[in-house]
């Protein structure tokens, strides 16, 4: 990942290339960037759930990552993000 800030949403990979703590890969979707902390240049903060081998929350994390160690897997904003969680609408009972 070059220069993008990372979106509300976005689902990344997370490998020794991001930091040298994750020599076992690990999923996470991102809450936001922290840009208030310190960092040192090409380094980030990230707020963001851990996701379990199912693609469900399993922990809440504070990284902090080398940006062009971060593998985007799916932006907020793609259709693919929304066909993973479809919008259930209730059904109507009793309507003639």
């Amino acid at each position: 990942m070059t220069g993008r800030t990372l979106m509300a949403g976005d689902v990344v990979r997370l490998t020794a290339a991001a930091s040298v703590q994750f020599t076992k890969p690990i999923v996470v979707r991102v809450i936001r960037e922290l840009p208030d902390r310190y960092t040192y240049d090409g380094w980030l903060w990230l707020d963001a759930y851990e996701l379990g081998s199912k693609g469900l929350a399993v922990a809440r994390r504070e990284l902090f990552v080398m940006r062009k160690g971060v593998q985007v897997q799916l932006p907020h904003h793609t259709n693919e993000a929304r066909k993973l969680a479809p919008v259930r609408r209730p059904e109507t009972v009793g309507v003639v």
